[in-house]
């Protein structure tokens, strides 16, 4: 089960225990392959655009479509890549105009069996932090985790 917890005005940290090792975990975040069977958040969307970072200094861009005529993107760009350890980016929302950056934190550690994934978010102020909360994204994250635990 993941877990969300705000830390001060402008962090949100997200936990989730994973049934694989870390290395599957971080590829799972990294390989365009393996990444469009889960990353969907809520059921019935699609991901339309699948351009992971393959190296630090890289752009990151994903879109997804309801099949509606409803959809937004993520854009962004790779900070640091230590394979099966750690992931930093910046990322913004098009919802369609874009969002302030956020910084992403994403950690995978050995948990017995298993690998806690902790992904710690950095946004530049309070409304912003806010704003991307009532968007819903936290039950789409979810989703998106339980269909991973699935693929791994």
């Amino acid at each position: 089960m993941m877990t969300l917890t705000l830390e001060g005005d402008l962090h949100v940290v997200v936990t989730r225990r994973f049934a694989a090792s870390p290395e599957t975990v971080y590829r799972a975040h990294t390989e365009a392959a393996l990444i469009r069977p889960w990353m969907l958040g809520p059921d019935g969307w699609t991901m339309t655009i699948c351009e992971p970072a393959a190296a630090p200094g890289d752009k990151i861009h994903f879109a997804w479509s309801d099949g509606h005529g409803n959809g937004f993107s993520l854009t962004g760009e790779s900070l640091v890549m230590e394979p099966f350890h750690r992931l930093v980016h910046v990322e913004r929302m098009h919802l369609p105009a874009p969002t302030p950056d956020n910084h992403v934190e994403t950690n995978f550690a050995p948990d017995g069996t298993g690998t806690l994934m902790t992904m710690r978010m950095t946004l530049p102020d309070a409304a912003t932090r806010q704003a991307m909360l009532a968007t819903g994204m936290e039950h789409g994250m979810e989703a998106s985790y339980v269909r991973l635990e699935t693929v791994l």
